[in-house]
């Protein structure tokens, strides 16, 4: 794999994460360095350690898993995407809406938005690619989008103001179906 080839890759799955920061500096009332910093570590961290361990089990175990990851993609996205579009329609309280800043929010985002990235390390093991410098290559990529994204949302969300969650939500499950025709495209090509 060259390195162009890395940095495609790197850009192609780091755009999830890059959507869903969006959302997350559009859905959250205070936005600082620190805030993006943190969802930019964790989709990183959860973008590196994915394809790794996708390599890990192509090399070993992949038939039992790969029927159901692009499911648990989709589900997670669009239960926190509905659950964003419900809210947006509803009085809100302090603290009623989706938190961004908890960590088992970001935790199923991060896990979601990897799914991807996941079966993109399969595929390198399948292929006998070199792993180590592309995931440092698709972390980086990922830190610097998420980063952006945040602050994107942070101005999206200033402008679009009370219609702000509802926009994040349809983001969140436009990604759902994007991961499942992209697997379905897959399956019947």
């Amino acid at each position: 794999m060259t390195f162009l080839s890395s940095i495609l890759l790197a850009f192609g799955l780091a755009m999830d994460a890059f959507a869903v920061s969006i959302t997350g500096g559009i859905a959250s009332p205070a936005v600082s360095f620190a805030f993006a910093l943190n969802i930019a570590l964790l989709f990183a961290g959860f973008q590196m350690a994915m394809p790794l361990i996708g390599w890990w089990l192509g090399n070993n175990t992949i038939t039992y898993i790969q029927p159901y990851a692009q499911w648990v993609a989709f589900l997670l996205l669009c239960l926190i995407g509905v659950r964003m579009i419900y809210q947006s329609f509803h009085n809100k309280e302090e603290g009623q809406s989706i938190d961004f800043s908890n960590i088992l929010v970001l935790l199923f985002l991060a896990v979601a938005t990897s799914i991807d990235a996941f079966i993109s390390g399969v595929c390198i093991s399948f292929l006998g690619l070199e792993i180590i410098k592309t995931i440092i290559v698709i972390g980086i990529t990922t830190l610097l989008l998420s980063l952006i994204g945040v602050g994107i949302g942070k101005i999206l969300g200033s402008i679009f103001g009370r219609y702000a969650e509802l926009v994040g939500g349809i983001i969140l499950i436009v990604i759902g179906f994007q991961v499942l025709i992209i697997y379905f495209r897959g399956c019947y090509v």
